[in-house]
């Protein structure tokens, strides 16, 4: 309940982001192999920025 009001981290909206791209890509995969592609580069994008914060 105290959790209620707590703001997300930069880190945390970044790897829900990531979780994002990554589902959306693997769903992409059997219907449009190039947005995939697209959607995992992105994906790598995001995890380049979190590994900076870290």
């Amino acid at each position: 309940m105290f959790g209620l009001f707590k703001k997300k981290t930069e880190k945390e909206k970044l790897q829900e982001k990531y979780a994002k791209l990554m589902k959306e890509a693997h769903s992409l995969s059997t219907t449009d192999r190039k947005m995939s592609d697209q959607k995992t580069y992105e994906a790598e994008e995001v995890m380049k920025q979190i590994e900076k914060l870290d």
